[in-house]
């Protein structure tokens, strides 16, 4: 007869690749999802999503960092057109292709670091639109 201590145990390594199986899963699964999610959204929902995304990609402690190119080239839905312009201090920052009239745009006030040690108020506004 077998010992009841011994019985619900199992093998380290076996319980290690089962967590690394179910690690990668996951990934695989959310980095699909984030590929095709833009695609199932309605285009009213696309434009707000693209603009969070610029915000985290291009600010630093709450600060928008101008030039903002490697932030809407990251922030760029896939089947989507993006332009995206920061306003402030007089000075105007642009990024990307220029919008067609049937675009979707968003416009809020955020912080802008116009040099370093100044930050001033100012406005991003993000335009997205279906890709022909």
């Amino acid at each position: 007869m077998s010992s009841s201590r011994d019985s619900g145990q199992t093998e380290p390594l076996a319980a290690l690749v089962a967590v690394f199986a179910l690690g990668a899963g996951l990934s695989v699964y959310v980095g699909a999802l984030d590929a095709t999610l833009p695609l199932l959204s309605p285009t009213s929902e696309i434009t707000p999503a693209a603009t969070e995304r610029i915000l985290a990609e291009s600010s630093s402690f709450g600060a928008v960092r101008p030039p903002i190119d490697d932030a809407v080239a990251a922030s760029r839905p896939r089947g989507h057109g993006l332009r995206a312009t920061v306003r402030a201090d007089g000075a105007v920052w642009h990024s990307g292709p220029t919008p067609p009239e049937r675009s979707s745009c968003l416009v809020r006030s955020v912080t802008v670091r116009v040099a370093p040690g100044r930050v001033r108020p100012g406005t991003l506004e993000v335009c997205t639109w279906p890709a022909r």
